[in-house]
């Protein structure tokens, strides 16, 4: 437990209730891992859409439209939770949400496109504002100097929450298969297992984390109020400018991110070659790269800095894409899977503590939430422009990943004019909420 030192914490703050919050990220990984990435994105294109030439287009633009959804709701909800100190209750409501449309997704057979995209569309919603509403606990429970560590805390557990779950369905797939069993049998099972554990996990984090912030007596509360907020904020944008450049590299370099979330087991199966089996064990073992990432660079960052620990990660995602657009055998694809693990989990780490840094205290949900906006209109563009690529030249993976790397690129040009040291102190010097 020496890594875990109560040094790092806010007073008041218990090491057990950090567990509950890094708990949460234990809990849903599973989902990322198992539904978005490994299983059921394959599944998708290869058995319910029957590896048709707009398979991949229809499962991007499934995962856009929620992105889309989320965009234009959360960072109001973050704003009305802010102002009701609700973000434990809003997580609750939204934990449940993606638990019960994850395990729906075990009624998705072969030919059931609509049904799967419609429960894709609403459990990656529920995903996604849930994820926004943990992350705006970091800055209650972690000291400033501190944040990097406590954020890459969370994401590594989160890791270990994916390979558990990957690990429980991978034992069960090789079982099915040896009994003879076909995907549209063994598919749905592994749904059920990941919204189990989902659910499991996240009891730790209902019931040990606290909501210490107060309802903020005095201003209207319904969404009208929250949005008429939202419009104050972003007309006081000068105000956070680096806050703002954070969120324009955020939405360019998690693009690339969710590329590789979305796409990683399809690349892997569709052009070079994996097996189902194969493509599992392929993500296991890049879940383990990147809990070695964020643990590793949740430290280091907090040494380095935030913004060259982030530049660093962006760098080595870039290195990814072209070792994989390069890739003609599954053993140099695997130096790729390895190296796209540690810069995922670092990279996601770093982003999230930079946001903390730069948040106002009293706007924490909000601010999340607009940061989360930011990495949904990347969803958006990242996966849809691989998809249309795909789409428009039958099938040219190889290229689709080369754009990717230009995401990276961009988002860590825009990382540039970001200073850690002004935005603090404008994050600490907020306008009066009115």
């Amino acid at each position: 437990m020496a890594f875990f030192s109560t040094d790092a914490l806010n007073t008041g703050v218990r090491k057990r209730e950090v567990f509950g919050w890094a708990m949460y990220d234990f809990a849903n990984s599973g989902y990322t891992t198992v539904v978005l990435t490994a299983v059921f994105a394959a599944y998708f294109v290869g058995a319910v859409a029957d590896g048709a030439d707009w398979a991949t287009f229809a499962w991007t633009a499934a995962l856009s439209v929620s992105h889309l959804i989320v965009m234009f709701t959360v960072p109001a909800m973050g704003a009305w939770a802010d102002r009701h100190a609700a973000k434990k209750r809003l997580l609750m409501l939204t934990t449940v949400g993606c638990v019960v449309t994850t395990a729906g997704l075990a009624l998705v057979q072969p030919g059931a496109v609509a049904l799967g995209v419609v429960l894709v569309i609403a459990s990656n919603v529920c995903f996604a504002w849930g994820e926004s509403l943990a992350a705006a606990f970091l800055p209650e429970l972690a000291r400033p100097q501190a944040m990097g560590r406590v954020s890459g805390w969370g994401w590594s557990l989160g890791y270990v929450g994916g390979m558990l779950s990957l690990g429980l369905c991978l034992a069960y797939v090789l079982w099915a298969q040896a009994q003879g069993q076909k995907a549209s049998q063994f598919v749905p099972v592994t749904m059920i297992i990941t919204a189990a554990l989902f659910g499991l996990a996240a009891l730790f984090t209902l019931g040990l984390l606290r909501e210490r912030a107060e309802p903020q007596a005095g201003r209207e509360g319904g969404w009208r109020a929250s949005l008429q907020r939202l419009r104050v904020t972003f007309g006081q944008a000068r105000h956070y400018r680096d806050f703002m450049w954070l969120l324009a590299s955020t939405a360019a370099y998690q693009g690339g991110v969710a590329v590789a979330i979305a796409l990683a087991a399809i690349y892997a199966e569709q052009v070079i070659g994996f097996a189902q089996q194969e493509t599992m064990l392929l993500i296991f073992v890049l879940n383990i790269a990147a809990m070695v990432g964020a643990f590793a660079f949740g430290y280091g960052q907090d040494r380095l800095g935030h913004k060259l620990a982030l530049g660093l990660t962006l760098v080595g995602w870039i290195a990814t894409c072209v070792i994989a657009a390069l890739s003609t055998t599954k053993g140099q694809f695997w130096w790729a899977a390895t190296i796209a693990g540690l810069c995922m989990g670092s990279s996601q780490s770093a982003g999230r503590a930079m946001a903390g840094m730069l948040a106002p205290p009293a706007q924490l949900a909000e601010f999340f939430g607009l940061w989360t906006f930011s990495t949904r209109v990347a969803s958006i563009v990242g996966p849809l422009t691989y998809g249309a690529i795909t789409w428009m030249t039958a099938g040219n993976h190889r290229l689709a990943i080369v754009s990717t790397a230009l995401m990276f690129v961009l988002g860590l040009l825009l990382l540039i004019p970001v200073n850690m040291q002004r935005g603090r102190t404008a994050a600490l010097t907020a306008p009066e909420l009115r």
